[in-house]
């Protein structure tokens, strides 16, 4: 296939030249390779440093790896990494940093375990949380809702495979995956409010009452709340918190508890089935009533919404042939949009809130009275403008909830 000619031709498009050290090291009753890589990675004038460290369980138990990697971590700065050489150097070859990593396609088969199946799972929404990283610290405001959808999506798997994994240890990590998720939200929060309520105003009428010391306050909240996100980012704690998530997948105490065997060692297509027809029924239950809802009961049929759309996506493979996929795309396409109706919703609440918060919080600086008053009003104008949107949009989600109804389900 590769005659002489062609040979001639081949150029490589990168070089990785490294320098490396090979450790055999002895933790707990196990046999760990620990090996460091120096150099860099060179495509033509552009180069790249390299320096990172590898742990291979040789022989021995998978959780004295990952104690061996906490105990590096707690004197290293290290952190995990799932970007291979070769992805670092086609990156310098086009000369662009990576950008947002969407949630890649799970590949379940119909019989895998519950066990391997979540692992599979918790492991792609890992990588795309790590993945985001660089992009959000670079102030990427995409890179950072990416990052956001990781921990939805693997809190949502968290639920799904709920009774598998109910432990104190998983407990703990949800606690800490909160935390996270709470150092995130308030930079994509305030983000969407300035590019979908405040920028459509203020392009009307931008030099209206206020509108120009209420726009700057955004601005000012909004880097606020990005530098907030790029620091929890840049914490020990993150760090710490990514190798636990690794460990706990792989290692964590619901992986060998006895009692829940039988849960572990289940044909994910057996629970999927079960976990998707119970939650599909809540949703057509409590959707019925939509009308009548609160802002809190839309905001939590909108979260059930969600996790069934993630476990559509997620259990996708546990049920081939044509006809289940041609349900599915019809399926899912409904819930996202009811999911988009009722996040709608949700959004404007939430808006709300922080047009409040904003002119309380200029109110408290003792801001002259004639300057409150302009920011009140073109506060005003953005809180009308939502709550105008409020009856159009419960009617889009009832509409989308009567499309939904009549979606086969693809799983039966």
């Amino acid at each position: 296939m590769l005659g002489k000619k062609l040979r001639r031709k081949l150029r490589p498009l990168f070089q990785t030249r490294v320098r490396r050290k090979v450790y055999p090291i002895l933790y707990g009753d196990s046999e760990i390779e620990f090996t460091v890589d120096q150099g860099k990675i060179e495509a033509g004038s552009r180069s790249s440093s390299l320096c990172e460290v590898e742990l291979e369980l040789k022989h021995g138990e998978p959780a004295d790896l990952f104690a061996a990697a906490r105990e590096l971590s707690r004197e290293v700065p290290v952190q995990l990494a799932l970007t291979s050489k070769a992805e670092r150097g086609y990156s310098l070859v086009t000369g662009k940093a990576p950008g947002p990593i969407k949630a890649a396609p799970v590949v379940l088969a119909p019989q895998v375990s519950c066990q391997a199946a979540f692992r599979v799972i918790a492991r792609a929404c890992l990588r795309q949380l790590i993945a985001n990283k660089p992009v959000t610290l670079r102030g990427d405001a995409e890179g950072l809702h990416q990052m956001r959808v990781a921990l939805r999506r693997l809190r949502a798997a968290i639920s799904l495979f709920g009774d598998m994994l109910a432990d104190r240890q998983t407990d703990e990590m949800k606690h800490k995956f909160k935390w996270i998720t709470g150092e995130l939200g308030p930079a994509r929060e305030i983000d969407v409010f300035i590019n979908h309520v405040l920028t459509p105003v203020a392009r009307n009428k931008p030099d209206g009452a206020g509108m120009a010391v209420l726009t700057k306050d955004l601005q000012q909240k909004r880097e606020q709340a990005f530098a907030r996100a790029r620091a929890a980012l840049a914490s020990s704690r993150f760090r710490s918190l990514m190798i636990e998530t690794a460990a706990w997948i792989e290692t964590g105490d619901w992986t060998h508890d006895d009692l829940i065997r039988p849960l572990r060692e289940e044909p994910i297509a057996v629970a999927a089935a079960e976990e998707l027809k119970e939650r599909w029924r809540k949703i057509l239950k409590r959707g019925a009533r939509l009308d009548t809802l609160d802002s809190q009961l839309r905001h939590k049929l909108r979260i059930q919404t969600k996790k069934l759309r993630y476990a559509s996506e997620f259990f996708a493979g546990a049920f081939p042939g044509k006809k289940a996929a041609r349900r599915r795309r019809d399926f899912v396409a409904a819930l996202e949009k009811l999911q988009d109706a009722l996040g709608d919703l949700n959004d404007i609440a939430v808006h709300e809130g922080l047009t409040e918060g904003i002119v309380a919080a200029h109110d408290a600086r003792g801001k002259p009275r004639e300057g409150r008053a302009k920011k009140a009003f073109a506060a005003g104008r953005l809180s009308g403008r939502e709550e105008a949107r409020i009856a159009s949009v419960l009617k889009d989600a009832e509409r989308a909830y009567r499309t939904f109804t009549k979606a086969k389900p693809f799983w039966s």
